[in-house]
């Protein structure tokens, strides 16, 4: 009955699959708090994961307020949402 359950178990991690958040490399990180830098922004680079073909920013600080951002890959902000 265990190896059944213990079976059963394996199958269902292979069907759905848990994918740790991709961190970017450390130029594009770079790219990022350069671009937030012009936007008079900043952030610890610990809240930056890779989204698809873009990245998803989260607790950004700007002088005007906190926010959550999404850049796209030539990274450009695509969307910016005040916390």
């Amino acid at each position: 009955m265990i190896r059944t359950l213990s079976a059963a178990a394996a199958i269902g991690l292979l069907a759905f699959p848990v994918f740790a958040d991709e961190k970017p490399s450390k130029e594009a990180i770079d790219k990022i708090m350069e671009v937030l830098l012009a936007e008079e922004c900043q952030m610890d680079d610990g809240d930056i994961e890779v989204d698809g073909d873009g990245y998803e920013l989260d607790d950004v600080f700007c002088s005007d307020g906190q926010y959550d951002m999404e850049m796209n890959a030539a990274f450009e902000i695509t969307n910016r949402r005040k916390e």
